[in-house]
């Protein structure tokens, strides 16, 4: 009981000048929030950057930014303040700012920078391939308006190398949709993603399963049919077989494949 009551009395008295500290700090905060003194505002909401005290150098960058505008520090103080919500992963706001930042100052050393951060921030804010994919193209149409603005930029090889990645999830997504109308048994809607997907993307590294998907829900689409509609159902299988073995003669899918052909064929007395 001695020794616990000796450790809590040393941690209530190391605790204390803490305190005193922290109540101090934000006394001065607060004073500095109301001081009209935009210099020293503007000395101190860097020096909050700097240290990654970003919540509080935000605040002064907004207290100040109308003041500055038209100043040879706004272009400085749109930069740290879109830069401080970058940092705090707030890629919203951060692209918000960095996109007006160009619009402001067309001319600053700053503005290569923050055209390629745009892009960077909706490429951050790009989801999985299974969500809407709206950021992701807005992240490709950023980057390459930004190649086309900075051909020269030491920043291109990023651009490629993040473009590249951006097509990979379009791709992805594509595919999973496109296999989601087949998993449900969508046959018609299926032929319809599935054939979008490959004119769409006719490099994609499913290529030969989107193919295999085509011809199957072709087949299963007039093995399901009317009488009526079962013959012209039939021939797209068969039209589809001879696409497919052509591109791939040497497919793991190929005995599956065969035996939707025989079937077709012999539907149609081929």
């Amino acid at each position: 009981m001695y020794f616990c009551g000796m450790f809590q009395k040393r941690h209530i008295v190391l605790a204390i000048p803490v305190l005193v500290l922290m109540a101090v700090s934000c006394s001065k905060y607060e004073k500095l929030l109301k001081s009209p003194d935009l210099s020293l505002k503007y000395q101190k909401a860097i020096e909050y950057y700097n240290k990654e005290d970003y919540t509080k150098a935000i605040t002064l960058f907004e207290q100040i930014k109308p003041y500055y505008k038209g100043s040879l520090k706004a272009d400085t103080v749109d930069y740290y303040y879109a830069w401080s919500y970058f940092k705090q992963q707030d890629y919203v706001m951060a692209g918000h700012y960095f996109e007006e930042f160009g619009q402001l100052h067309p001319r600053s050393l700053f503005t290569e920078e923050t055209d390629y951060m745009v892009a960077y921030c909706y490429y951050l804010l790009s989801p999985r391939p299974s969500l809407d994919q709206k950021n992701t193209y807005d992240a490709i149409t950023a980057f390459q308006v930004f190649m086309n603005k900075y051909p020269k930029s030491k920043r291109i090889s990023d651009c490629q190398k993040y473009i590249q990645e951006l097509r990979e999830k379009l791709v992805s997504k594509s595919y999973l949709n496109a296999k989601l109308y087949y998993n449900l048994g969508y046959y018609k809607a299926a032929i319809i993603a599935l054939r979008n997907s490959l004119n769409e993307f006719p490099d994609t590294k499913y290529r030969e399963e989107l193919m295999y998907l085509l011809l199957k829900s072709n087949y299963l689409l007039a093995k399901n049919s009317v009488e009526s509609k079962k013959k012209e159902r039939f021939q797209n299988t068969v039209d589809e077989y001879y696409s497919f073995i052509a591109e791939f003669p040497k497919s793991k899918y190929m005995k599956e494949v065969q035996k939707m052909y025989d079937e077709s064929a012999q539907a149609l007395n081929l």
